[in-house]
């Protein structure tokens, strides 16, 4: 079973990734574990940018303050690999947490969609655009 994303949406992202190829850009997914609904760029506030993400703690706290007031849920979130694979790193196996989250990441021309299922493990999850 995979979730669904607009083939709009996913082609935003890819453009964002491909357009810093010397840094990881990085933001916060929104909607269910049937569809993402929408995502927003946070800034990636990593001492080294070009190999780690870390997004804005002050974006985070926005997201889940406005979910609290019936705003949009996020499930996860997203970042690239400007010059690897879309595949989780070692570097993003350290930062799982085990919780569920979808973690969406993106190269230039691919994405692949993981979810954290164990401290330090991923699983695929098909990515499926409409």
């Amino acid at each position: 079973m995979g979730i669904a994303i607009s083939s709009t949406l996913l082609h935003r992202l890819l453009n964002e990734a491909r357009a810093s190829p010397e840094a990881e850009i990085c933001g916060l997914l929104f909607g269910s574990c049937e569809r993402i609904e929408g995502a927003e760029a946070a800034a990636n506030v990593a001492p080294d940018p070009a190999r780690r993400f870390e997004i804005d703690p002050a974006a985070l706290f926005a997201a889940h303050r406005a979910a609290r007031t019936g705003g949009p849920r996020m499930i996860g979130h997203y970042h690239s690999h400007p010059s690897g694979t879309p595949i989780p790193s070692v570097r993003d196996a350290e930062a799982a947490m085990g919780d569920g989250a979808y973690w969406l990441i993106l190269t230039g021309d691919e994405a692949r969609l993981w979810r954290s299922v164990a401290v330090g493990a991923f699983e695929p999850v098909a990515l499926e655009q409409f």
